[in-house]
């Protein structure tokens, strides 16, 4: 089962790694897999692109271009988090103060045996009750490598 198929309005899933590792790529399939047929694009220069599923609204936050110096407690981008959508954030280093307690953490880095390889590594942590229950449930679907 994949993980778009579990996640619920109200859910953030953050998405951390290096740039170029695959965050965009990752929200791509993700989406492909709520039923979203329009192009995702990644959001640097916007910060968010909203994109409406049959249930809920996916908001995908690109908040890189805020860099280190943050300054999104005056955007409202907190308004996206905990509501009627999934929000997927890229880069949340530079938002950590506005972002809910409750929460999916992805990692993704790059295939150390090979870096050249388009393989990827993909680390799954849950912060909160409602986070862990959905890891949970993930988990009890997949084949996974202790």
């Amino acid at each position: 089962m994949q993980l778009a198929q579990i996640v619920q309005a109200g859910d953030t899933i953050l998405l951390n790694g290096d740039l170029g590792v695959g965050k965009t790529t990752f929200t791509q399939g993700f989406a492909r897999q709520l039923g979203i047929k329009r192009p995702i694009k990644s959001p640097t220069f916007t910060l968010v692109r909203e994109y409406q599923t049959v249930n809920f609204p996916l908001y995908h936050l690109d908040v890189y271009r805020l860099g280190e110096e943050g300054g999104a407690q005056d955007l409202g981008l907190d308004e996206y988090f905990g509501g009627d959508g999934v929000a997927l954030v890229e880069w949340s280093q530079y938002i950590s103060s506005e972002l809910p307690s409750d929460r999916l953490e992805i990692s993704i880095t790059r295939w150390a045996a090979n870096p050249t390889s388009n393989k990827r590594l993909f680390t799954v942590s849950a912060q909160g009750e409602t986070a862990r229950q959905r890891l949970e449930e993930w988990e009890a679907t997949l084949e996974i490598d202790n």
